[in-house]
């Protein structure tokens, strides 16, 4: 009997297209999870906060009408990211909204909270939580998670600093159910790698901002393309919490992306400014030198379909 709860059972690929502040919309969902990943995108991209339930409404139809079209190739599901962080005054406003909507897989991030696990758990869905930690990872399943997403070191947006080789170890000692790794995946080998670490899942986000569906700017888009894992830097100025970021982007805004200070963690916010605040930083992951084009998200998938199965190949 398989350990992963039935939505992510049966996967074409082991991939969870991580949710992208900003940029992920329905549109890319969409695309992705026809594609057979799952999708996914923050709970907070939908401004105003009535804007949530036409998305979800437009995914749910979507993936609908797609199932009943091609039933020997069903979608993946897909996922919403909560920011639980006490600074996120949308909170129960968007989790009703997906509890409405039955939304199968929900990503928490920035705390751990029961309430919400039982929400979530109220109608069948699951509960994925990103940690940084085997502590924090540990607290997230005593609150009721389902699964974990381990966030080590090179993932784009907020990141740890584990090497994943430490952190997938740690959590496996203890831990058998739904486990996905993120940090600098971005070919098919790497997904296959996650694997024989004893992930189930690989989380992949700053490739798909080089793809046409993704809502981020052209300049955006080609300095993921044009850029490596040299043009990255680690810091917490922008939202208080540590995370990954394009050095041009930050160069662009008047600061020295070698020098930048310290920001305070309490000043950290999630609520109605938070899109102002991200808007010009561009974050990304240490994965991007795998990045050649900016190519449809399909196709981005069918190229990591195509690797993951030479990359196993390989081994045999």
């Amino acid at each position: 009997m398989s350990r992963l709860p039935p939505p992510l059972q049966n996967l074409p690929l082991p991939i969870i297209g991580s949710p992208l502040f900003i940029i992920s919309n329905p549109k890319l969902v969409i695309e992705q999870c026809k594609a057979g990943v799952i999708g996914a995108m923050p709970a907070l991209n939908a401004r105003p906060a009535s804007q949530l339930e036409d998305w979800l409404a437009e995914i749910t139809e979507a993936l609908a009408a797609h199932n009943r079209a091609h039933p020997d190739r069903p979608a993946a599901p897909f996922a919403i990211n909560q920011i639980v962080h006490k600074s996120n005054d949308r909170l129960e406003h968007d989790m009703a909204m997906v509890v409405k909507y039955k939304v199968p897989v929900i990503i928490t991030s920035l705390g751990a909270r029961t309430d919400v696990n039982d929400a979530i758990h109220s109608y069948g869905g699951v509960v994925l939580h990103d940690i940084i930690n085997n502590s924090f990872a540990k607290k997230a399943i005593e609150k009721g998670a389902d699964g974990l997403i381990a966030v080590a070191a090179g993932a784009g947006g907020h990141a740890g600093v584990k090497s994943p080789f430490a952190l997938i170890q740690e959590i496996r000692q203890w831990f058998d159910g739904p486990l996905a790794l993120s940090g600098a995946i971005a070919t098919g080998g790497a997904v296959l790698a996650a694997q024989a670490m004893g992930a189930d899942f690989a989380y992949i986000g700053s490739a798909f901002i080089a793809t046409e569906e993704a809502r981020a700017s052209e300049a955006y888009k080609q300095a993921i393309v044009e850029g490596n894992s040299d043009d990255i830097v680690y810091s917490n100025l922008f939202t208080g919490v540590h995370g990954n970021y394009l050095k041009p982007s930050i160069r662009a805004a008047g600061l020295d992306p070698d020098n930048l200070p310290e920001s305070d963690p309490s000043k950290m916010n999630f609520g109605g400014d938070a899109k102002k605040a991200w808007k010009d930083i561009w974050g990304c992951g240490q994965g991007i030198g795998a990045v050649e084009q900016v190519l449809p998200a399909a196709e981005l998938i069918g190229r990591l379909a195509r690797e993951y199965a030479e990359a196993r190949a390989r081994l045999r």
